[in-house]
C-alpha cells in the first residue's frame, strides 16, 4: 500500500467526521468552539495529545 492509497481516504473520513457536526447542531457545535477559544494554551495541547494518542490507538487496533 502506497502512502496515497492511505492517506487520502484517511483525510476524506476525516473530513466527513469533521463536518458532520456542524451540519447536524451548528448551535451546539458554536458553543462547543466558543468554549475551547477560552482555554488556555497547555490545556489546548493536552486535548490534541490525548486526541493523538487515542488515534494512535485505534490504528493499533484496527490495523
Amino acid at each position: 500500500m502506497t502512502l496515497q492509497e492511505i492517506f487520502l481516504p484517511a483525510l476524506a473520513l476525516m473530513l466527513v467526521m469533521e463536518g458532520m457536526m456542524p451540519f447536524l447542531a451548528p448551535r451546539v457545535w458554536r458553543e462547543t468552539f466558543t468554549r475551547l477559544a477560552t482555554l488556555r494554551e497547555g490545556q489546548i495541547r493536552f486535548m490534541g495529545l490525548i486526541a493523538m494518542v487515542l488515534g494512535l490507538m485505534l490504528m493499533q487496533v484496527a490495523l
